[in-house]
């Protein structure tokens, strides 16, 4: 492969309408002028016309699948976009066979044209010596045991069903106080419609039980996941799941939804369930918490089945797509 030069744009494109300009307006003369081979719109999204071939990766159809948990403007945006490209596209890039049948489906694009390649997951996720996980634990105020979530607080996210099925876990706890009660660890940015997890936590009397430690960055990750006894993860749809492999590749055992991409990520490591069952959440959560046998085993497990995937073998996918289309003159 050639080397690979960046051209960042000028234009304030992290503005939603002036990447959208850039994108249908501008990106169609470059293209031109620049003689390009191969245009691979990464992000739902291609422009309305193109000199050479085109791929388009769509990670996801959650706002179609699942419309009301999305703002109007976005629903929209994502709904036309996404749909112009499958059109134009001579092939649709997915990161699960569940996306891959979504886009299929919803879509209309013949299976012929779509390929999957799974996400990976960056070698900073793994299991980390104790003291420095311990020192995390210190720095962060953070209980010694922890249910962790990880992820956008948002209504698809589901967190609503963790939150009382962690109030049900609580009811049934030997010791409903002191170091030896897990706490709920809701950690991430607060994306639409946030305030209802915030309201349910109050409501339930959950305030001294339920932490919402705010935006992780990148580079704290794996101590997150590292400080958990367990993750948590009830999504109601993923495009593919990350949180829960790069939390098994750190020997995290997980609990998550039985829906979309998530029973491809997790296979046989961790349990799975449907997200809206509140008590088979909070029986799991218990299996999980009291029996160090089952931890122990869901970690292995965990740590066999994130070794199966990798960027390096994300990217050798992708190249055969591109070498695909490039034969057959997209």
């Amino acid at each position: 492969m050639g080397r690979v030069e960046s051209h960042v744009s000028r234009l304030p494109t992290g503005r939603p309408l002036v990447r959208i300009l850039w994108e249908q307006c501008v990106q169609p003369w470059i293209l031109q002028r620049g003689r390009f081979d191969l245009l691979h719109g990464l992000a739902f999204a291609l422009p309305w016309w193109s000199p050479c071939p085109s791929v388009v990766t769509i990670y996801d159809l959650s706002f179609l699948r699942y419309p009301k948990h999305f703002r109007p403007g976005n629903r929209l945006y994502l709904s036309l976009f996404v749909r112009l490209a499958a059109a134009r596209a001579a092939h649709v890039i997915t990161i699960s066979q569940s996306t891959a049948r979504d886009v299929a489906q919803l879509l209309k694009v013949e299976s012929a044209r779509i390929s999957v390649t799974y996400c990976g997951v960056e070698q900073d996720y793994r299991p980390l010596p104790e003291e420095t996980v311990a020192q995390f634990r210190r720095e962060k105020d953070l209980p010694r045991r922890a249910i962790l979530y990880l992820g956008t607080i948002e209504p698809r996210k589901n967190i609503g069903t963790l939150i009382r099925a962690y109030h049900r876990l609580l009811a049934r706890w030997p010791k409903p106080t002191g170091e030896d009660v897990p706490r709920l660890v809701v950690a991430g940015g607060k994306g639409w419609g946030w305030q209802e997890v915030f309201a349910l936590v109050e409501d339930l009397a959950l305030n001294d039980h339920v932490l919402f430690p705010g935006f992780a960055p990148d580079t704290e990750l794996p101590l997150w996941y590292n400080m958990a006894e367990c993750f948590a993860y009830p999504s109601l749809y993923e495009g593919f799941g990350l949180p829960a492999l790069e939390a098994m590749a750190c020997g995290t055992p997980v609990i998550t939804s039985n829906v979309s991409s998530l029973p491809e990520v997790v296979g046989e490591a961790g349990l799975t369930l449907s997200p809206q069952d509140v008590e088979g959440l909070a029986d799991a959560l218990w299996r999980v918490l009291s029996d160090g046998d089952l931890r122990a085993h869901l970690r292995q497990r965990g740590l066999r089945q994130a070794a199966r995937f990798s960027w390096a073998e994300t990217a050798r996918q992708t190249l055969d797509v591109y070498d695909q289309v490039l034969a057959h003159g997209g």
